[in-house]
Formats: C-alpha cells, sequence, structure tokens
C-alpha cells in the first residue's frame, strides 16, 4: 500500500465498519453519539482533504470548511448529554 490514497480509502472502510459496529449497539449513550460523530468527522476531513484534495485550497476555504463541519456537528454532541 504504497499510495497514500489507497491507505486512506483503506482508513475509510474500518472506521465506517467501526461506526456501524457501534451504531447497532443495545444502549445508544451519550458518550456512544459522541464517539459515533467524532468518527464522522474524521471520515468527513478524510475525504475532503485527500480526495477532494482541499489541502491545495486556499486557508480560507480550509478553516471556513472545518467550521461549518464544527457548528454542525457541535450541537448534535451537546444535545445527546
Amino acid at each position: 500500500m504504497k499510495n497514500p490514497l489507497t491507505l486512506c480509502y483503506g482508513l475509510l472502510i474500518l472506521l465506517t465498519i467501526t461506526a456501524a459496529i457501534l451504531s447497532n449497539s443495545v444502549t445508544l449513550s451519550g458518550l456512544l453519539i459522541s464517539l459515533i460523530m467524532g468518527i464522522s468527522f474524521i471520515k468527513f476531513y478524510l475525504v475532503a482533504f485527500n480526495f477532494m484534495e482541499l489541502k491545495k485550497a486556499n486557508l480560507t476555504w480550509k478553516i471556513s470548511l472545518l467550521f461549518v463541519v464544527g457548528i454542525t456537528i457541535l450541537p448534535i454532541i451537546l444535545i445527546s448529554f
């Protein structure tokens, strides 16, 4: 696996399987929901910066995208507790 995109793809598959296993848990606690949202954020970050080539974009785009994702995920995490 010399290609970084192949490594990223494998990590995305692993994170997806992990989130699916966690979501099938009998009890969904606030901590579990926060963990699933954290995994979703990592997956979004990997897709945006590796496959959409956002790492070559202007700093303003990077910050604004992470800000929008942050204000989307943070309320869900806060409500779950």
